[in-house]
Order: C-alpha cells, then structure tokens, then sequence
C-alpha cells in the first residue's frame, strides 16, 4: 500500500520519487482518473510549471511514469465518481 508520509515509493525492486508532478504520480493519476497511458510528468507542480511530454522524456522517467499507472492499476485506486 502507499504510505502517504513518504515521497519514496517501492513497486517490483525498484524505488520511485512520488514527488507531486513527477513521472510516478502523473501515472498513478492518470490511472485514477481513468485517463489513458500518456507519459508526462511536470517540471515542478502539475499544472502550475513546464510539462515534459514522451518526445523528451528520458528512460527513466518513462519507466518511473509506467510504474505508477501499472501500480495504481494493479491496487485499482480508481476515482468514485458516484
């Protein structure tokens, strides 16, 4: 499970940043939100800095993005629109 006092998340032996706007947590996201895979994350906060989109995204951060989406898909935290 997430433990939401820490920024450091682990998923399948590898450690990721949580940071808000990075890589993990724009996956995990856009998972929740039942958005489609589109690997992104924010320079600094979402929304509110630069976007870094796919075509220059390095290695890493697609992988860091992957694993939050594969993450959150895998624990099923969806959004209850209810």
């Amino acid at each position: 499970m997430i433990d939401y006092t820490s920024q450091i998340q682990e998923f399948e032996d590898n450690l990721y940043d949580r940071r808000h706007g990075g890589p993990w947590d724009r996956g995990a996201s856009d998972s929740y939100y039942y958005r489609n895979f589109d690997p992104h994350y924010y320079v600094e906060g979402t929304r509110t800095s630069p976007r870094v989109d796919l075509a220059v995204m390095t290695a890493e951060e697609i992988t860091a993005y992957t694993a939050g989406y594969r993450y959150n898909e895998l624990i099923g935290n969806k959004k209850d629109w209810g």
